[in-house]
């Protein structure tokens, strides 16, 4: 059965990964969802069914304007989690 999926999301998640390296950021799991949630929230949807679609999918994200729009969400997001996280623990390096 053919299955339904967003490829922004394994995107934001890439880049998240990414742009946290070495970054004096928590990398909880909470931490890393909201700034998922808040990144993809601003972000168009990239929604696939067949491998085919994801293939063209991906080419159309690596457009320099779309990759730049993604890094700009991921970054306000990681500002806004870093500075309201939702959990009082030491940031994990």
């Amino acid at each position: 059965m053919p299955v339904l999926q967003n490829l922004m999301e394994e995107i934001v998640f890439a880049t998240i990964d990414e742009l946290l390296i070495g970054e004096d950021v928590c990398k909880c799991e909470q931490c890393r969802k909201d700034i998922a949630a808040l990144a993809l929230n601003s972000l168009p949807p990239r929604y696939v069914v067949t491998a085919k679609g994801a293939s063209y999918a991906r080419a159309d994200l690596l457009e320099i304007q779309k990759y730049i729009d993604v890094i700009g969400a991921v970054t306000k997001a990681i500002k806004l989690v870093q500075e309201h996280p939702r959990h009082n623990i030491k940031p994990e390096k």
